[in-house]
């Protein structure tokens, strides 16, 4: 079975099914970008359900009204959770923690490009694998040079960069994750929970550095300028200069932040990033094109 972080990534790797029958498996995909928000006591009941919570006010998702007790059934334990409001990634590790122990024969392939978002969801499964440790290999693209489409050579950072032929060359580079990784890399995951920044950079090979939430605050309202520009332009801008983008959801939350803050303007409703402007507090509003002089 491969595991891969994020749908473009699920994507890439399915296309090169068709050049190599031996690649083809089932593909399990953690949605989670877990290189940003808080990761505090995240191996709880508790902390899944705070991430959660942090998720639906980035996304701005009503949670779910809390069920109103019946009077003739018993009452929910204190202390448990309806699951409805973990994140979805739990819920299919509880899933994938089952079928390992259902199929003894069943082997894992964790597939990661150097970024941080892969390189946080590595250390998160590896946390909790350690108990099927010979069954876990992991093919990190880490320095790994690789061709384009123009038969160049490049450094992908992400896999959904890399070509379908390319991913039959990168399988053969599979390794058994040792015990040793089980156990540093375990800790580092407990290093990154204790540490709960709000956004976590790769500095290089497995080395996350973490940093406040709003690092990328100052970026944003640089590229907002003088002017009025629409929302969208904004963070598009910002992920084209990034060596390793970040989602698009974290940063629209950042700029209704800032909005919040006083520290931008804004016109428009915040229903998507095409409906509403933003701008430095003073600053000039650009004039509508075939507007009267």
């Amino acid at each position: 079975m491969h595991i891969v972080f994020g749908a473009s990534s699920v994507t890439a790797l399915s296309a090169a099914f068709e050049l190599d029958n031996s690649l083809q498996s089932e593909i399990l995909c953690f949605e989670d970008d877990l290189s940003v928000g808080p990761l505090f006591i995240l191996d709880t009941r508790d902390g899944q359900q705070a991430r959660q919570q942090w998720w639906d006010q980035v996304n701005d998702v009503t949670p779910p009204p809390v069920p109103v007790e019946h009077p003739n059934l018993s009452p929910v334990p204190a202390g448990l959770t309806p699951l409805a409001d973990l994140p979805q990634d739990v819920l299919l590790f509880k899933e994938l923690k089952a079928l390992l122990k259902a199929d003894p024969e069943l082997q894992l392939f964790i597939w990661a490009g150097q970024n941080a978002r892969d390189v946080s969801g590595y250390f998160w499964l590896v946390n909790q694998l350690y108990d099927f440790a010979g069954r876990v290999q992991i093919i990190y693209l880490n320095n790994l040079p690789f061709l384009n489409e123009k038969g160049n050579l490049f450094y992908p950072t992400h896999l959904s960069q890399i070509l379908p032929k390319e991913f039959v060359k990168a399988k053969k580079l599979a390794r058994p994750v040792s015990l040793a990784e089980f156990e540093l890399d375990g800790d580092e995951w407990k290093r990154l929970m204790n540490e709960n920044a709000g956004v976590r950079l790769l500095e290089g090979g497995k080395k996350l550095k973490g940093e406040t939430v709003s690092f990328y605050d100052k970026d944003l309202v640089a590229i907002v300028g003088k002017e009025s520009m629409k929302a969208n332009k904004v963070v598009s801008q910002l992920i084209s200069k990034l060596k390793y983008p970040v989602a698009e959801a974290f940063l629209v939350w950042r700029l209704k932040e800032l909005v919040k803050q006083g520290i931008l303007e804004s016109k428009g409703e915040f229903k998507s990033l095409k409906d509403f402007e933003v701008q430095v507090p003073g600053a000039v509003t650009s004039a509508p094109e075939n507007a009267e002089v």
